[in-house]
């Protein structure tokens, strides 16, 4: 499968489905998070990343593909909370969390496309420890916005720095799915 908007598809698809079954086993819960504690999950699943590249190792049993595919999770909760706002309960049903994860996956699809089209795929030619890079800068972008009481002067905003982890991410689950 060399076509990167079906390798995106399927790679989302994946992910989607581990998000419909913790939506069956926890429900919503994630409701409650402020975006601001979205924003450190996807720091925590980065960091874990660069130090398994970095170490060349895992103490726990589970690789970096996980990450990756929290980091595209938490990335489109991020996107939902930053719509919704948070709430004080679990407040949507999981057929409407679906949803919205359909609607954020469809946009960041899209805007890998229109940036693919742009930068001539040149995401296949980096390396993976890259996307990781990247992923933690857009994080420490994002916590100085998110720090911000008055405002940014001239930032994408932070639903940007979500869509760009997101297609971060995916890329990396592409080049460990389809390159190895």
């Amino acid at each position: 499968m060399k076509d990167t908007k079906q390798q995106f598809e399927y790679v989302i698809a994946q992910c989607r489905d581990l998000f419909a079954k913790k939506l069956h086993d926890y429900g919503t819960a994630w409701r409650i998070l402020r975006p601001i504690s979205v924003t450190d999950q996807i720091f925590i699943k980065a960091k874990r990343i660069r130090s398994i590249e970095t170490k060349g190792m895992s103490m726990v049993d589970e690789g970096i593909r996980s990450e990756f595919i929290g980091i595209i999770n938490y990335g489109i909760i991020g996107l939902i909370q930053l719509e919704l706002g948070y709430a004080e309960t679990a407040d949507i049903t999981n057929e409407q969390a679906l949803d919205l994860y359909d609607k954020y996956a469809k946009e960041a699809l899209e805007l890998m496309l229109a940036k693919n089209h742009d930068y001539d795929e040149a995401w296949r030619n980096m390396r993976i420890t890259s996307y990781t890079d990247l992923i933690l800068t857009k994080i420490h972008r994002t916590k100085q916005m998110e720090s911000l009481e008055e405002g940014t002067l001239v930032s994408e905003g932070i639903d940007a720095n979500y869509m760009d982890m997101i297609n971060y991410a995916v890329f990396g689950l592409i080049k460990l799915e389809f390159e190895r």
